[in-house]
């Protein structure tokens, strides 16, 4: 007989916003690649379109701008109409505003809250209500290593994943009586589509390989398996945790 799969999310529900790209892409890969079916947000209709069809059947476009509070709530229910429960959510969707005090005005910090903290907590508010009912859920926030750490000139994105790392530790608390996990994954340096000026930038690079432990650019799918782990019943027991997928960068002194 063979041995299921801690790692099997057939028949589960997933969904995942900025999945047309990037880190969000290859995390909703990962969640089908093991059996869930998995509803993909983004703001571009067609380019989210073009990334189910990639995907397979078990990806469903479900295009949103996820500041819009109304609209996601809207979402989620077509959603539960659509599929009777959900196993999963990943709020991946992420802006970055670099400037050095100074230059950063109290809106900007705002509107940075908006799509970085406030997006996901709303989510995580109305996926809460369904995952408590049936008893089970995961919820995973991606924050990043700028949460633990910073760096002159980044004081907005570094405030708002610092808040949304604690909100997970929060959130786990307050749901896990429930059966519900909360865990966020706090990415490194990746060779996503956003930072591609910076992958071909050779001072970087050096400069990466002398501060990682790993040494270079983390691809893409390399962060899909972290997700995949903490969504599965092979996290069973872990809530309230960020996993680092950084190449030992916060372990390297």
């Amino acid at each position: 007989m063979q041995t299921p799969s801690f790692f099997d999310l057939t028949g589960r529900v997933a969904l995942v916003t900025g999945a047309t790209r990037g880190l969000g892409r290859s995390m909703a890969a990962g969640l089908i690649a093991h059996g869930a079916r998995t509803w993909l947000v983004g703001r571009d209709a067609d380019a989210l379109a073009q990334a189910a069809a990639d995907l397979g059947p078990l990806a469903v476009a479900c295009p949103l701008d996820v500041a819009d509070l109304p609209a996601a709530t809207a979402a989620l229910q077509r959603l539960l109409q659509a599929e009777g429960r959900l196993d999963v959510l990943i709020n991946t969707v992420g802006q970055r505003h670099r400037a050095p005090l100074d230059d950063l005005p109290a809106q900007a910090l705002r509107d940075l809250l908006d799509v970085n903290l406030v997006s996901a907590w709303h989510l995580c508010r109305e996926a809460a209500r369904p995952m408590r009912q049936q008893g089970s859920g995961s919820i995973i926030n991606v924050t990043s290593i700028a949460g633990p750490i910073a760096r002159a000139g980044d004081a907005a994105y570094t405030t708002t994943k610092g808040a949304l790392e604690a909100f997970t530790r929060a959130l786990a608390a307050e749901l896990g009586p429930h059966g519900v996990r909360v865990n966020a994954i706090a990415p490194g340096f990746f060779a996503t589509e956003t930072n591609a000026g910076m992958v071909v930038d050779a001072g970087i690079q050096d400069w990466l390989s002398r501060r990682s432990s790993l040494g270079r650019w983390g691809r893409p799918d390399e962060v899909a398996g972290a997700a995949v782990f903490l969504a599965s019943d092979a996290a069973s027991y872990v809530t309230g945790h960020t996993l680092a997928v950084d190449g030992g960068y916060l372990a390297h002194f």
